[in-house]
C-alpha cells in the first residue's frame, strides 16, 4: 500500500494562495535558482495520504486513453526509445517529433551517440519525477547536442501527465541535455484538491493560474485526475515522449532512498539508451 506525498504545495504556491484569498491578484512568487537541476522549484512536504492498493492498470494503458494522441499507441513509422536503468529494468517511450522537434532530434541523438550511457538520474523525489541526463551527476551539466540551450515548444495536445517525458530546464527556452520523466499519479492529484478545498477554499484552476500562472480548462483538469502528472509545468517545461511501458519501473526508482534535495542515497544508473523505429 502505497503512501503518496503532497510534493506539489510549496512555499510560494500558499502565498500566492493567500493573496488569492486576500483579493491581491498577482503574487512575488519566489523564483528557482537558475539552475536546470530545478525542474520548476518543487519540494516534498511530507504530507500523506493513504489511497488504497496499487495494483491496478495503468489508466494510460487503457483503450480508451488510447484514442488521445499522447497515449495512443505507436505506428509504422513512430521511433521510441528503451531506457535501461541498471537493477531496475526499462522504460519505453515514444516520442512526437512533430510537435517538439527539436527536443526529440537533441534526445535522440544524445542517445545514439551514447551520451545517456553510464549517467545517472541524479534528482528523484517520489510522487513527483524522476531527473537525468547531466554526464557530471550535479544538476548543473549538460549540453545539447548543438552545444548551446534551444528553445521550449508546447503544445495543447502534450501535457506533463505521468509518464510524461519532458526538458528539464533553468527556464524559459534554457534546454540542454537534462531530461525528467514525470511520475505523480491521479491520487497525487485528487489529494492535492482535497487540501486546497478544505483549508483554503480555492479549485486547482484557481491555485494554478495564481501560483504558477498555468490556466487549465475543465476538460484538462478532468485529465490529470484521470492519468495524473504535475500540471504546474503545463507550458514551462516541454513534453516531448510519453511512457508506453515500464511504469512499475518508474514507481521503483521514484521510491529509492533520497535526501530532502532529491539526492538519492545510491546511484541509479542509465545503462543505455537505444533508439527504435516501428
Amino acid at each position: 500500500m502505497k503512501k503518496h506525498k503532497m510534493a506539489v504545495i510549496m512555499e510560494a504556491g500558499l502565498l500566492a494562495v493567500s493573496l488569492l484569498l486576500g483579493g491581491c491578484g498577482k503574487n512575488d512568487e519566489k523564483q528557482p535558482e537558475d539552475t536546470k537541476d530545478n525542474v520548476s522549484g518543487q519540494e516534498n512536504s511530507g504530507m500523506a495520504a493513504d489511497n488504497g492498493e496499487e495494483d491496478v492498470m495503468e489508466p494510460a494503458l487503457t483503450d480508451e486513453a488510447k484514442k488521445m494522441k499522447q497515449f495512443a499507441d505507436p505506428q509504422a513509422g513512430d521511433v521510441c526509445a528503451e531506457i535501461n536503468i541498471k537493477d531496475f529494468g526499462t522504460i519505453t517511450v515514444k516520442f512526437f517529433p512533430e510537435e517538439a522537434p527539436r527536443a526529440v532530434e537533441n534526445f535522440v541523438t544524445h542517445a545514439k551517440e551514447g551520451y545517456y550511457d553510464g549517467v545517472t538520474f541524479h534528482r528523484i523525489l517520489d510522487d513527483f519525477m524522476i531527473q537525468g541526463g547531466d554526464p557530471t551527476g550535479t544538476g548543473s551539466g549538460g549540453e545539447s547536442i548543438w552545444g548551446s540551450d534551444f528553445e521550449d515548444e508546447f503544445s495543447d495536445e502534450l501535457l506533463p501527465v505521468r509518464g510524461a517525458l519532458c526538458m528539464a530546464n533553468a527556464g524559459s527556452n534554457t534546454n540542454g541535455s537534462q531530461f525528467f520523466l514525470v511520475q505523480a499519479d491521479a491520487a497525487t492529484i485528487t489529494e492535492m484538491e482535497r487540501l486546497l478545498l478544505a483549508q483554503y477554499k480555492v479549485t486547482l484552476t484557481e491555485y494554478f493560474e495564481v501560483a504558477y500562472g498555468v490556466t487549465m480548462t475543465e476538460e484538462q483538469v478532468a485529465l490529470y485526475e484521470t492519468y495524473g502528472g504535475t500540471p504546474w509545468l503545463f507550458e514551462h517545461h516541454t513534453v516531448f515522449g510519453q511512457m508506453l511501458d515500464g511504469y512499475e519501473v518508474l514507481d521503483a526508482v521514484a521510491g529509492v532512498k533520497a535526501d530532502e534535495n532529491g539526492v538519492p542515497e545510491e546511484k541509479v544508473i542509465i545503462e543505455s539508451v537505444k533508439i527504435k523505429e516501428y
